[in-house]
């Protein structure tokens, strides 16, 4: 019975101990769990139904990425953010019909280009074309049906996917830079945001894609009537069909317009 209260002493010298130890600063196993743990909570969620975010956050987030769309020092920054959209929609398509060694180029000045071997004309050559302008428009509708329906999450993880797949395409120095450090900052965000940043990030980034695609619409207009978008995506698809590349930039505008207002309703209730 007397040794008993020398006993706890060293219990208790041990327990200060282990806290100790805890409280050190983690090596590399204890950062590699907790990553583990925190992919393991967002792949959780995206599975998961969430709830939706009040209406203000909703409608400020669209309100924020509209400024951002009709800024003159901001847009053409974050109008990379749209061309790697663009580029991707060229991507998937041209490895759905069958074309082989697609590569992507981004550049500084927002410009984007996909390069692909096969046949230099027909259908898949066509639709490849056809598939940038309508990408970020129709990403942009697929997210806001993801957000309309409480899988932030999982929007956000889809993402992500998508950009970690661009990034194999990629091939030049700055367009790997570009999607590379928009995937770090959508990983950080479902990694160790909070659920209202997660919500403000996914929806601003949902308004973004559409609002921004109308933009880039309404600039290949002005740039084909000045005469100096000979190369654009519209005067391709002229070569390769029989509709004039005025028609093709009616049709990515009413494409980018429709799934903005379908977009809008579902989000904005």
């Amino acid at each position: 019975a007397g040794q008993m209260p020398g006993t706890r002493t060293v219990m208790a010298r041990n327990g200060e101990a282990a806290r100790h130890l805890a409280g050190q600063r983690p090596g590399a196993s204890g950062i590699t769990g907790d990553l583990w743990r925190r992919a393991g909570d967002a792949w959780h969620h995206a599975l998961a139904t969430q709830p939706l975010p009040p209406l203000w956050l909703v409608v400020g987030s669209g309100v924020l990425a509209l400024v951002v769309v009709a800024s003159a020092r901001v847009w053409p920054v974050a109008r990379t953010v749209v061309t790697m959209v663009h580029e991707g929609g060229h991507a998937i398509v041209a490895l759905a019909t069958g074309q082989r060694r697609v590569r992507v180029r981004l550049y500084r000045d927002t410009a984007g280009e996909t390069i692909s071997a096969g046949a230099a004309d027909g259908l898949g050559v066509a639709l490849t074309a056809a598939a940038g302008y309508p990408a970020p428009s129709l990403v942009g509708l697929g997210a806001a049906a993801l957000l309309a329906v409480g899988h932030l999450t999982g929007m956000l993880l889809l993402g992500l996917v998508l950009l970690v797949g661009l990034a194999i395409a990629v091939r030049n120095p700055y367009g790997m830079l570009a999607v590379l450090a928009t995937a770090a900052t959508v990983a950080a965000v479902c990694l160790y945001a909070s659920t209202v940043i997660q919500a403000g990030f996914g929806y601003v980034m949902t308004w973004f894609l559409l609002l921004g695609s109308v933009r880039p619409v309404m600039e290949l207009h002005h740039q084909r009537r000045r005469g100096r978008a000979d190369r654009s995506d519209a005067d391709q698809l002229a070569r390769l069909t029989r509709m004039p590349g005025g028609a093709w930039v009616v049709i990515f505008g009413v494409v980018a317009v429709a799934a903005l207002a379908i977009s809008a309703r579902w989000l904005v209730r």
